[in-house]
This record gives structure tokens, C-alpha cells and sequence, in this order.
């Protein structure tokens, strides 16, 4: 689904002239896990969830997103155009992320019951965050003033991995705010799926209007189709010397420009991360987050996945 995004971007009329500042309010990147560390606790608690998600897999996501249309497709035109758009994104910021570590749930079961700190393998009092929500900003032509929202976390309330373009409000509205964003999503896990939320007329007399999407689910779509694993994907390419999907060493250097920076004054200045309950949508700060960088979440809307009907 992530090498979707290069057909998508670049093999569809219908996307390219919108996918700008002028159209879209905020992307965002999210990576979502239902269990916690169960017994991992000693190794993650070394790297912690930025270390472990955010730096490379969701980088690596937003620059597939911002790049500007490479030259061919050939893997090292794309990651010529990968490393332009890091090159424009400043360190973040630490009042630009909200850092969380999971608690436990005394109603829930199994392991809900027991919070990170409870993890045998955890030092006593540890800080390390098992939750992050950044903004990170491209300072460039198309994306000024747009804010990309990487999220990340463990024992959250569901399994997902998707890109949420958000586009922004209709101008010159008719429909006395009743009308919510579009928005354009690639849902990586569970289920690959592609689909496009937007507003339609309710079947009937009346004159009311609810959200819907155009869907293309490809266990659905592509029914006998075999869609290989993500490390079934990128053995395949060692043996057939594609690098497409690996990181250049210049690449590799400004992920850590970026983040370097704040993860040492998270060390030095002993942030401690928000504690949020097993099996919730992590905190409360986060959200709000969303809401101070042009992302609006309405939760009226639940994506069903077609392929299981």
C-alpha cells in the first residue's frame, strides 16, 4: 500500500492538481497497536516508541507523501526527491509533540489489567514513552503552513496503520455547516484499502446529507490476488537488487537531524510522557493537538471493510 502511494500521486489527474497547500489542511500519519509490550518491555524501554515507529517507519511514510514528482521511477530518483523534502522539514519541537506511556485498565482483561511499569522487564519508574503524537512542518512551495501529524502508540484502542490526507473546508457553504472535510485515505493494516470520504444526499424525501466514501478494498477488489507481506516485499527486492524501498545514508542522516534533537532534551530534561489508560485512544493532549493544527475530528464516521461482506 505504501508503494501505492506513487501510482496514486503521480498515475491520477484527479489527485495531482490538489495535492498542495491550497487544498489540503493537514495530513496524518498514524500507526496504531492493541497490545502493549508483554514481556518486550527491557528491549523497547531502550529506544522507546519515537526510536521504534516514528523516526523511520512514519518518516519514511511522509516523505513518499511530500516529495515532489521524481525525475523516473527508478529507486534513485525517488530517493533523491525523499531526501529533498526532509531537507525542508526544521528539528521538531518539543511543544509540538505529546508524549504518552500506557497505564492499566483495573476493568479490563488479560493483559489490559497491567500498565507498561508493570512489565517484569521494565526498569522502576521508567519515563519511556510508549505513545507519541508530533507535528512536523515542511518548509517548502507546496507544503507551507500545512501540518503533517505523525502518531504513534501501543495498547490503544485498535489495530490501524493509515495516511489521512484531510482536505479543507468548502468555500462560499450552502449547507449551513452541516458538510464534513473530504478526505483521502490509504488504510495500511488491517485490510488494504483506499477510500475517499465524502459527502452525499440520504436516500429519501429529505434534503440530508451524511458521509460516505467511493472504496476500493483490495481483498475486495482483488479477490484471489496475493498481496505479500511487507518483509516478503523487501527480501524480494535484496534478491533482485531493487533499493527502492531502503534507506540512502543522506537519507538516514536527516531523519536524525530531525529528531535528535528533541530526543536528547527528552533524556536530559526527564520529560515524563502522559499516562493514559490500556485500551483507550491514548491521551487526552493529543487530541487536542490535532485540533491546534488544522485536523478536525468529528468520530461520526466508522470506515467498514467491504472484502468481509
Amino acid at each position: 500500500m505504501v508503494q501505492n502511494l506513487m501510482t496514486m500521486r503521480f498515475g491520477n489527474r484527479i489527485f495531482t492538481p490538489t495535492w498542495n497547500r491550497e487544498n489540503i489542511a493537514s495530513v496524518m500519519i498514524t500507526f496504531k497497536e492493541p497490545f502493549g509490550t508483554q514481556g518486550r518491555g527491557g528491549y523497547f524501554d531502550e529506544f522507546g516508541i519515537i526510536r521504534d515507529v516514528m523516526q523511520n517507519h512514519l518518516l519514511q511514510i511522509l516523505s513518499l507523501v511530500a516529495m515532489e514528482k521524481p525525475a523516473t521511477i527508478h529507486p534513485d530518483d525517488i530517493r533523491n526527491e525523499k531526501v529533498k523534502v526532509l531537507k525542508c522539514i526544521p528539528p521538531l519541537q518539543l511543544e509540538d509533540v505529546v508524549l504518552g506511556q500506557y497505564t492499566g485498565d483495573p476493568n479490563g482483561e488479560g493483559d489490559a489489567k497491567y500498565g507498561y511499569l508493570d512489565d517484569k522487564t521494565v526498569p522502576p519508574g521508567s519515563n519511556t514513552p510508549t505513545f507519541a503524537s508530533a507535528v512536523l512542518k515542511i518548509k517548502n512551495e507546496r507544503w507551507d503552513g500545512v501540518p503533517f501529524i505523525l502518531r504513534c502508540g501501543k495498547a490503544l484502542n485498535e489495530r490501524k496503520a493509515d495516511i489521512r490526507i484531510q482536505y479543507t473546508d468548502v468555500p462560499g457553504d450552502i449547507f449551513e455547516g452541516k458538510t464534513k472535510r473530504n478526505e483521502l485515505v490509504m488504510r495500511v493494516q488491517p485490510g488494504e484499502a483506499v477510500y475517499v470520504k465524502m459527502m452525499t444526499k440520504t436516500p429519501g424525501m429529505s434534503f440530508d446529507m451524511e458521509e460516505t466514501e467511493l472504496d476500493l478494498t483490495y481483498g475486495s477488489r482483488y479477490k484471489n490476488a496475493k498481496l505479500p507481506d511487507a518483509y516478503e516485499r523487501l527480501l524480494l527486492d535484496v534478491f533482485c537488487g531493487s533499493q527502492m524501498h531502503f534507506v540512502r545514508a543522506d537519507e538516514l542522516s536527516e531523519a536524525w537531524r530531525i529528531f535528535t534533537p528533541i530526543l536528547h532534551q527528552i533524556e536530559q530534561e526527564n520529560v515524563r510522557p502522559i499516562p493514559y489508560k490500556y485500551g483507550s485512544r491514548g491521551p487526552v493532549e493529543a487530541d487536542k493537538l490535532l485540533a491546534e493544527n488544522n485536523f478536525k475530528y468529528y468520530g461520526s464516521y466508522k470506515w467498514v471493510d467491504s472484502s468481509k461482506h
